[in-house]
């Protein structure tokens, strides 16, 4: 065991802590602006890589249901 003590991590707190500020920032905002803010999360944030790669279609050959 090191010398540095264990921090616990409330993942549950942390989750409803970040749901509750969203709803503060959107509360008043029409579906489109939500809509907005969530693209311009997306937009701004570490994971728009993986989200843009996420919404292509596969490569791999299979084919898309029409």
């Amino acid at each position: 065991m090191t010398s540095q003590a264990k921090k616990d991590i409330d993942c549950i707190a942390m989750k409803r802590d970040a749901q509750a500020r969203i709803y503060e920032e959107i509360k008043d905002m029409s579906p489109q602006e939500q809509i907005n803010y969530f693209r311009n999360a997306i937009r701004t944030s570490r994971f728009r890589d993986w989200w843009e790669r996420a919404g292509k279609p596969s490569t791999s050959g299979a084919r898309q249901a029409s």
